[in-house]
């Protein structure tokens, strides 16, 4: 079981920037590709970025790349969400997810491959 808990969401102008977090339980993060994905409004759940267990692999939605960088650190168990230039658009709850991936630094973005997701963190961008 692996538990994971977002923050840093919140309001704030188009043009800005924020900081998510997603701080995870368990003493084997290090094997976890961890994904954020979002849902807007009347939306479906769609994917925004992934990083692998080691960092040696990314991936990006295309409306996102250049805008988000996806980063962790495994010494703190934590994954973090960079956002910035952020656009009515992004307004969003956006959740972390975990796959255990020990044998791949493969990035998959369908929301069904990862077993353990956040409660959500709410991020609002105002125009």
């Amino acid at each position: 079981q692996v538990q994971l808990v977002e923050s840093g969401g919140g309001l704030v102008q188009a043009g800005g920037s924020l900081r998510l977090s997603c701080a995870a339980s368990g003493s084997t993060f290090s094997l976890y590709v961890i994904a954020w994905f979002r849902q807007a409004p009347g939306k479906e759940r769609e994917f925004v970025a992934g990083i692998s267990g080691s960092a040696d692999n990314t991936d990006y939605a295309y409306s996102v790349k250049g805008r988000f960088t996806i980063s962790r650190d495994n010494a703190k168990n934590t994954v973090y969400l960079e956002m910035n230039s952020l656009k009515p658009g992004d307004t969003a709850v956006y959740y972390c997810a975990v796959r255990f991936s020990p044998m791949t630094s493969q990035i998959i973005q369908r929301e069904y491959e990862y077993r353990y997701w956040g409660q959500g963190t709410r991020v609002t961008v105002s125009s």
